[in-house]
């Protein structure tokens, strides 16, 4: 108890919030079904005998993590939130959801307005659909940079919306970027009994690859936390990332 708490203290300062990288993958590492983005796990998965019987495991985990959660315009596309007329019941999360192409329409960031307790929009975009509307939703706030630094952007999630904890659910590209900035504290994985297959398939941790053994220290080892049994061959996993 004593090293956790030496530990968390050390963590607390950073001027950064603690991250938990918390994704559902397959036990082969993929996040998603396919190489398309007419493909995605929450949509694809609940329709697979051996798969969708235990899948609410993983929604209701999702329900107690932290209350600023990270994810892309991309994902949002992916799961939806453009064409949704029925809105989620209110959340007492804050999403910052990066999007610079933009993947969201008004439609999307009036979705997500009216589902989450704030809407941070990270974007290097400054044409994006959401300055147009930041007057009508009181909940939506932009973060504008000229290139998109992780680093940077924590410490402002920190410093300018006292976010202390986030978890990182975002896609297996950006993952990697959060890995090679060394920005992931903890990972917390649930592995769905599914074979997915296809080198082209986004995997939990994406991006570039290292060439060279110098460049060993970009690894991350992990120490084991905990190893949880679910139903219906369902399994958790939760590591800390050793510094």
């Amino acid at each position: 108890m004593a090293n956790e708490e030496g530990s968390f203290k050390k963590e607390k300062q950073q001027k950064r919030p603690i991250t938990t990288l918390f994704m559902l993958e397959s036990l082969d590492g993929k996040i998603s079904s396919g190489n398309t983005d007419e493909l995605d796990a929450d949509k694809d998965w609940c329709q697979i005998d051996g798969v969708k019987e235990g899948l609410h495991q993983y929604y209701e985990i999702e329900s107690t993590t932290d209350d600023f959660s990270l994810n892309t315009g991309r994902v949002m596309a992916k799961i939806g939130v453009n064409d949704r007329n029925e809105y989620h019941n209110k959340v007492d999360i804050s999403f910052v959801i990066i999007d610079n192409k933009p993947h969201l329409n008004e439609n999307g960031i009036e979705y997500i307005c009216n589902w989450v307790e704030k809407l941070i929009l990270v974007t290097t975009n400054k044409s994006h659909i959401a300055y147009s509307l930041i007057e009508k939703y009181d909940n939506l706030d932009i973060l504008y940079y000229e290139e998109l630094n992780l680093t940077k952007l924590l410490e402002d999630l920190y410093s300018k919306y006292h976010a202390e904890r986030l978890t990182i659910q975002s896609g297996g590209s950006l993952n990697g970027l959060f890995l090679r900035d060394d920005l992931i504290d903890y990972v917390n994985i649930v592995i769905a009994p599914l074979l997915v297959g296809g080198k082209d398939v986004s995997t939990l941790i994406d991006g570039e690859a290292i060439s060279h053994s110098e460049e060993l220290n970009k690894l991350k080892a992990l120490e084991l936390i905990e190893c949880s049994q679910l139903d219906n061959s369902y399994i958790q996993l939760k590591y800390k990332v050793k510094r």
